[in-house]
């Protein structure tokens, strides 16, 4: 068993099965002789039909008190429902250990062509809203799977919920659309919305970070396994920035990955917003839903930002059901780990910010709609976010809040941001050089989906020329942002093809004391700490589908919209913009020469080229009064 449960921690980072961290396994592992759950839970494994004979397999703990019923709390995933086996169990079930403890029927499900499942999969299978026959998607499999369920598993009160952590909160943002009576509650937790805009594309760009995880989701099979089938690159190295500068273009890359993966061919095949990708979205479908929905998401999450604050707005919109949203100052996934400090790279936010979601906002929330009679509303806030700039939790009617307004702060010569602009034209001017990228982090190492860069000290970065940076004065007063960010940049460049990305930093005073978090070759002493990020591969600045090159020299305005953010700019400190083209490896390189296909351009592509950023290009803020 301690064996069996240790090769489980590392297949499980490697699979991202609800993206724990490697120092959560690790206590996994040692905590074997805990048998909560062999002790209090009863394992069955099935496999259940679907509506066109595939057939899923399904792990249930049941409750060993019989004396009662309970509700059904349902996770598909395809990342496994490891460990398979009748008496192999998990030391963890369900969303959180008070759901777990209280007593609830859990139930875990590889989805279709997925580990132990029959079927063919697809990468975010396209939802089928007006299905006929035997036709299947995801919503059916899963109204499949709830229809078997409260039939025959025994002492269930009729009543579901679903929950998941990046894809499978996918999985569980899915699960709304299926219509089932029985299914009253769901909470899709860092939830993939649309591959164009999470995880592996921003705005067009491929994320080459994530490079080596369409392992993950790009081979196929077609038999039920329990065993992985698929194998990860040996790119050997420690240093990934000089790995992939010493590979060049990404057709170089191809001799990694060949036909058989299909995720891959995928994204280097549809390098627009076409029809393959639109039709994979979920965000456009979420109308009308009829369970109760708990968004959760991490203000530093790197993969998913996109997925979770749109799919709040989307339900928001365009239905009336109970509808509240959570985000915290945690990574891709943190609020299911129990650690007592909550630390995002070197920047402690508070203790035991986990647990307090899980106790007071998880659990009364699932418990209201599936233990309760599920009239009314929970005590629970529409909108709970944690402002990462005073570090405490701040409830709204709604998000963004009622009382935040738009402010624009204009990038000035001399660095300056400001709140107007000087009417005589000006422009920030730098070279960026594709084979000397800007990197992302100052770390050197691989890392397999990159997180800590999220709230790392930039001035590594604004220290160099290929970097522009815009600074307000000192602040004199607290300055709160509660909302999207837009920076409406008016540029040109020598060259016709560019990537823009655009940061929001903020500034510490020089007299911000250090914590032990800290890594040793930094102070908290006029730390530069990211707040957010975004990118724009400029082809799309007009449109998603309908790419264009860049006329050179000619000015031309680019917009990127930049994820919300909850933080406030403390007195003392200084709001920072940094504008730059590359963001190395975490985004591949540009050639800044205009190519149809950036994974079909070549060494000559890439060429160093002359960026101007003109004076009345800004950022707009929305700032809660």
């Amino acid at each position: 068993m301690k064996r069996y449960m240790y090769l489980f921690a590392i297949v499980a980072i490697s699979l991202f099965n609800c993206k724990q961290t490697q120092d959560t396994l690790a206590k996994t592992t040692t905590e074997t002789e805990d048998t909560y759950v062999q002790d209090n839970y009863d394992k069955k494994e099935v496999m259940i039909e679907m509506r066109d004979g595939i057939k899923l397999h399904t792990t249930i703990y049941s409750p060993k008190d019989t004396s009662k019923e309970y509700p059904i709390i349902m996770m598909r995933t395809p990342y496994s429902c490891r460990p398979y086996g009748a008496d192999e169990y998990r030391s963890k079930i369900g969303p959180n250990t008070y759901l777990m403890e209280e007593g609830n029927i859990i139930v875990y499900q590889d989805v279709r062509g997925r580990w132990n499942s029959e079927g063919v999969y697809d990468n975010m299978r396209a939802y089928i809203p007006n299905k006929t026959g035997n036709q299947t998607d995801e919503a059916s499999d899963t109204y499949d799977t709830i229809e078997w369920l409260i039939n025959n598993v025994d002492n269930n009160n009729g009543r579901v919920g679903t929950w998941g952590i990046s894809y499978p909160g996918f999985y569980a943002t899915y699960s709304v659309l299926s219509g089932h009576p029985a299914l009253k509650a769901s909470s899709p937790q860092a939830c993939i919305g649309d591959f164009f805009f999470d995880d592996f594309i921003h705005n067009g760009a491929f994320l080459l970070s994530y490079w080596r995880a369409t392992s993950v989701f790009g081979y196929m099979k077609d038999t039920p396994t329990t065993e992985a089938w698929y194998n990860f690159p040996d790119i050997g190295t420690e240093d990934q920035y000089q790995f992939f500068l010493d590979a060049g273009p990404l057709s170089n890359l191809d001799k990694y990955y060949d036909e058989d993966n299909v995720f891959y061919q995928q994204i280097k095949t549809h390098t627009t917003y076409d029809a393959f990708w639109q039709s994979r979205g979920i965000i456009q479908h979420l109308k009308d839903i009829k369970p109760a929905t708990l968004i959760v998401g991490g203000l530093f999450d790197a993969e998913d930002l996109y997925g979770p604050f749109n799919t709040y707005q989307s339900i928001e919109e365009h239905s009336d059901n109970y509808n509240a949203v959570v985000f915290g100052p945690w990574s891709h996934g943190d609020w299911a780990r129990t650690r007592e400090r909550q630390v995002i790279g070197n920047i402690h936010f508070g203790d035991n910010i986990s647990d307090y979601f899980q106790k007071n906002i998880e659990t009364p929330f699932f418990n209201h709609f599936l233990k309760g009679n599920g009239e009314g509303e929970p005590k629970l806030a529409e909108a709970q976010m944690f402002d990462t700039g005073k570090k405490e939790w701040v409830s709204f009617d709604s998000w963004p809040p009622a009382n935040a307004t738009k402010e624009s702060y204009f990038m000035q010569p001399y660095q300056k941001l400001t709140q107007q602009a000087n009417r005589m034209i000006a422009t920030s001017d730098f070279v960026s050089d594709p084979k000397k990228p800007v990197p992302y982090s100052e770390d050197v190492k691989v890392v397999f989906t990159p997180r800590k860069f999220m709230t790392d000290d930039q001035r590594f970065t604004s220290r160099r020329p290929d970097v522009l940076t815009f600074e307000t004065q000192v602040l004199d007063k607290d300055m709160t942002l509660a909302g999207d960010i837009l920076a409406k940049l008016n540029v040109s460049t020598t060259g016709t093809a560019a990537d823009w990305i655009v940061k929001v930093v903020d500034v510490f005073p020089s007299d911000t004391e250090n914590t032990d978090d800290v890594q040793d070759h930094l102070k908290l002493s006029n730390y530069h700490m990211l707040v957010r990020s975004e990118v724009m591969r400029g082809r799309f600045r007009n449109s998603m589908t309908n790419p264009e090159p860049f006329v050179p020299n000619e000015k031309t305005a680019v917009n990127i919209e930049l994820q919300d953010v909850f933080h406030t700019f403390k007195k003392g400190h200084k709001i920072q913009i940094q504008v730059q083209s590359t963001f190395f490896p975490y985004i591949d390189a540009n050639p800044q020469t205009y190519v149809d296909n950036i994974f079909e351009a070549t060494e000559a592509d890439f060429q160093a080229q002359t960026h101007k950023v003109f004076n009345d290009s800004s950022v707009e803020f929305t700032v809660l009064k």
